[in-house]
């Protein structure tokens, strides 16, 4: 499995003094592994990452994949990331590399997390398969407290995500919307055009959109999401011809939350097929009529946490654009006023 520079071009890199193995990750290896080899491997724009080759005692050979964080939250990363990989792996085994282990390193200030390494290629996975796969993932998910939400705090690249279990979808959007919100102001800082346009979101627009998911008697199943499925963290097996997924920020939310960052510009796989080959698999909830714009509504939180790892980002104009244009839609039903709107 190759690292990926998560929301950055730009690789972080380490020094070679990165890779000798603590005691502590050696630990988590099988006691009967020989380590032949540790190599850089690949890129990340939050870690230092590394391949290690090994030999078991019967001579079989098993490669890992090495993630070392030296940041102040590297615990509540390494520990995000386990559990992310974890749930999606025993959920679906063939669609996520086998996580062995995570923790605080013994002789260097730094945490790590090490999984299955895979040999994948990078380029833009199949539609229709991937569309099966994850419609699988989605299905076959069940949310351990029946809740939406996740065990633990996890980060989409460096920054957390508010995962409080909640049993309101509604409520549970609002609080992740908000919280991203606040990560890009404390970035790129007040601008009262976006502040306007987030507070009527915040108030009336999300529950006038995920309110009527649960009206006249219907319901949504919290489903595991990876929660940052871009191109980058999805590769296809050389050898086998699987796809995979990998660097997760899980958390059970509505299916239709996991294909939001599928319709942003800013990523390459917005083009319109991953979304209709995914919903051949896994249909919109009711009222369908309104899928596209609650599609529309879940992407402006993939482009403002992008705006808060990158400041300056276009992608803050393109978020206000989209929540003035839903605004602008339902600007009757929410009873709402926009400045500057037609």
């Amino acid at each position: 499995m190759a690292a990926t520079a998560e929301h950055s071009q730009v690789a972080f890199q380490p020094p070679k003094a990165a890779f000798e193995l603590d005691p502590a990750i050696q630990k988590v290896l099988p006691q009967d592994s020989k380590v032949l080899t540790v190599e850089r491997y690949g890129t990340s724009s939050w870690a230092s990452t590394a391949r290690i080759d090994t030999q078991r005692a019967d001579g079989l050979s098993k490669a890992y994949f090495l993630k070392l964080l030296r940041a102040p939250d590297g615990a509540e990363r390494v520990l995000g990331e386990y559990m992310s990989m974890s749930e999606i792996h025993n959920t679906l085994p063939n669609f996520a590399p086998r996580p062995h282990g995570y923790g605080r390193c013994e002789e260097q200030d730094a945490h790590f997390f090490i999984c299955d390494y895979l040999s994948i290629d990078h380029e833009l996975p199949d539609p229709a398969r991937l569309g099966v796969k994850l419609a699988e993932l989605h299905q076959n998910s069940e949310s351990p407290t029946g809740k939406f939400g996740f065990h633990c705090t996890t980060f989409d690249g460096k920054l957390p995500l508010n995962t409080t279990w909640d049993a309101s979808w509604t409520s549970f959007f609002v609080t992740l919307f908000r919280d991203v919100y606040k990560l890009d102001t404390e970035v790129n800082g007040f601008w009262k055009e976006l502040d306007d346009a987030v507070q009527i979101t915040l108030q009336k627009l999300i529950p006038r959109l995920l309110d009527p998911l649960v009206a006249e008697g219907r319901t949504i199943k919290p489903c595991l999401i990876h929660g940052d499925l871009w191109e980058s963290n999805i590769g296809t097996d050389v050898q086998t011809g699987e796809i995979y997924i990998y660097d997760a920020c899980a958390y059970y939310a509505h299916h239709e939350k996991e294909i939001g960052i599928w319709r942003c510009e800013h990523h390459q796989m917005h083009d319109k097929d991953y979304r209709n080959e995914y919903f051949k698999n896994f249909e919109p909830s009711e009222p369908l009529e309104e899928f596209d714009d609650r599609n529309r509504l879940y992407s402006v939180e993939t482009l403002l946490i992008n705006s808060a790892h990158f400041p300056g980002s276009e992608t803050r104009n393109r978020a206000l654009n989209e929540l003035n244009w839903l605004i602008n839609k339902y600007r009757d039903d929410m009873d709402v006023e926009l400045a500057g709107g037609p």
